[in-house]
């Protein structure tokens, strides 16, 4: 039996948030009780997705890779909430990606993952990082990919993107704890979105003979993950990473 979570009165900010899990995550926090900015470099997006949670949900538009964007998304946040508790770094470039041998990936291609999955986080999080220091605490939800632990093969540029993201959290995690500010990262396998369900025919049966739990991720499950890592039943955990994959990684 799953009990839900109750994050009322939780200020989040989702970013990447303007379809796909990102909108997912938005939806299921403010369905927890939390206050969610939803913010997107995509405006049109982002404000779908706060209509479609309603009052607990405002939009906003971020451009992850610069800076100023960032601080201006973080003060609108705390001034808008009066304070950010959780901030889920969900904004990266993954669909539409070209699988490629790593030494056929152009370089400006390289540049631009980088420059949204990693410096995007770092971004981010040193823009909430004043706010959750003031309040003495906070949590934040750094979105990675269980790629990190499978070497998918043609993809190295998403791939060394989420590990860069694993190993910037722990370090996070050590400069923050301090405060009170947990940094975790979540680790989905292949789940079922919209786009993997438009891009892949066999996307329900997709790897599934690689996993102990014979289906594949529904974003009900990656973003359950979510939850427990901005609740206080995760109080005492940080620096970790949940990978969420139906047990395919020790299989």
């Amino acid at each position: 039996m799953v009990s839900k979570i109750d994050l009322g009165g939780a200020r989040v900010i989702v970013t990447g948030a303007g379809g796909g899990l990102g909108r997912a995550f938005a939806q299921a926090f403010a369905a927890a009780g939390a206050r969610v900015v939803a913010a997107d470099i995509n405006r049109a997006g982002a404000d779908e997705t706060a209509a479609m949670i309603g009052a607990a949900a405002v939009a906003a538009t971020v451009d992850v890779t610069d800076g100023g964007s960032c601080r201006d998304l973080a003060e609108a946040a705390t001034a808008e909430m009066g304070g950010i508790d959780v901030l889920v770094n969900n904004a990266a470039l993954y669909a539409g990606l070209q699988r490629r041998p790593f030494e056929e990936i152009e370089e400006a291609v390289w540049d631009r993952v980088m420059a949204v999955n990693v410096k995007g986080v770092w971004q981010m999080s040193r823009a909430v990082a004043p706010s959750m220091r003031a309040a003495k605490g906070g949590s934040i939800v750094n979105v990675a990919s269980t790629t990190v632990f499978s070497g998918s093969p043609l993809w190295m540029h998403y791939v060394a993107s989420k590990g860069a993201v694993i190993a910037m959290s722990r370090t996070m995690a050590k400069e923050l704890g301090g405060d009170g500010i947990r940094v975790n990262v979540l680790a989905p396998g292949f789940t079922l979105t919209e786009a993997s369900l438009e891009l892949i025919d066999d996307a329900r049966t997709y790897g599934v003979d690689r996993a102990a739990l014979k289906r594949n991720a529904e974003v009900e499950d990656i973003t359950g993950g979510a939850l427990y890592l901005a609740s206080g039943l995760s109080s005492f955990v940080t620096g970790q990473t949940l990978v969420i994959d139906g047990g395919k990684q020790f299989i």
